[in-house]
């Protein structure tokens, strides 16, 4: 199974958020759209949309626990890494996702096809395609 198969069942919409907005602002979009990841996007230093890390619950903890209620005024560029954004494609597997995402202690990849951001992958998402590749290979159980 590939990641594709998985993007394909999932909604299109992508929830992103620029790199000055809030901490504040982030949470709250993550709570109103019940998700705990977003894609970071930098608009100033790029010709494009450019997704450049991931801003997840754990970075809003992070802001919090380090900074005091202060964190949350603290912009999100000041908690995600740029330096190398792990993403993986739509024609991996979901084999691979898991690997890296393991290796890297991630829970979500963003999907990148013809440098262009597709989707978000969890670790979710591929524990639920195990789960029902598992129970559909399984035969029924018979009546004794």
């Amino acid at each position: 199974m590939q990641v594709g198969d998985i993007l394909r069942k999932k909604a299109a919409r992508v929830a992103t958020i620029r790199m000055n907005e809030t901490v504040a602002i982030a949470a709250q979009l993550m709570r109103s759209s019940n998700i705990s990841a977003l894609v970071v996007k930098d608009v100033v230093r790029t010709e494009g949309n450019t997704p450049v890390g991931m801003f997840t619950e754990r970075d809003v903890v992070r802001a919090i626990a380090q900074h005091g209620a202060s964190g949350a005024n603290m912009k999100v560029s000041q908690f995600v890494s740029v330096q190398q954004l792990i993403s993986c494609a739509p024609t991996d597997t979901l084999e691979h996702v898991r690997h890296v995402m393991n290796r890297e202690h991630i829970r979500h990849l963003p999907v990148i096809d013809n440098y262009s951001l597709i989707g978000v992958i969890s670790m979710r998402d591929i524990s639920t395609a195990f789960d029902d590749e598992a129970t559909a290979v399984k035969p029924a159980a018979s009546a004794a």
